[in-house]
């Protein structure tokens, strides 16, 4: 398992449409899996996409089934694989919350996002994973899912007065706060 650098906001390769994972349970994929998991977690990540490493492959991992230091207010998401993924949207209530990504380190903002989805799609193995999510675990399946898409965050920003630094909006936070974790 490795520690992978993760790509940044400017990055091209962040922009691109991922492809479709073809085969399941391969060394290949399950290496990448664990390097994704590795990064994770060294960063303090709520989820990681697999083009924020520079896969360009529809796989999503989130969750550590613990609460995460940057959202320690959170309830926490059980770990899961997601490959493939189709998302489902559950009624029209929407929340309004902060988000800050990986790959635009240090910055957060007022993001909206539907309040309940539905996510399919399969685990590393190809076996299906069908599930309701709603609040937080909503947001970061959205938040991960759109990166598959080359979609960051600041691009669904619909208030930039809610989009600053860490350090700034958030002066309680830990001094490490605008270095992406």
């Amino acid at each position: 398992m490795t520690v992978r650098e993760i790509l940044k906001m400017g990055d091209e390769r962040l922009l691109r449409q991922a492809k479709p994972v073809t085969a399941f349970n391969t060394p290949e994929l399950l290496a990448g899996i664990a390097d994704m998991r590795e990064t994770m977690i060294a960063a303090n990540g709520a989820g990681l996409a697999a083009p924020q490493i520079g896969w360009d492959v529809q796989l999503v991992i989130f969750g550590t089934g613990q609460i995460i230091p940057r959202y320690p207010d959170a309830a926490p998401i059980p770990p899961t694989v997601l490959i493939n993924p189709s998302i489902t949207v559950i009624g029209d209530e929407m929340q309004n919350d902060w988000e800050g990504c990986l790959s635009v380190p240090g910055l957060r903002a007022v993001v909206p996002r539907p309040m309940k989805i539905r996510y399919t799609g399969v685990d590393a193995l190809g076996q299906p994973i069908d599930r309701f999510a709603e609040g937080f675990h909503a947001k970061v399946v959205l938040h991960e899912c759109d990166h598959l898409m080359g979609i960051l965050y600041p691009m669904r920003v619909k208030d930039f007065s809610k989009f600053g630094y860490n350090s700034v909006l958030f002066p309680n936070l830990a001094p490490e706060s605008d270095n992406g974790r």
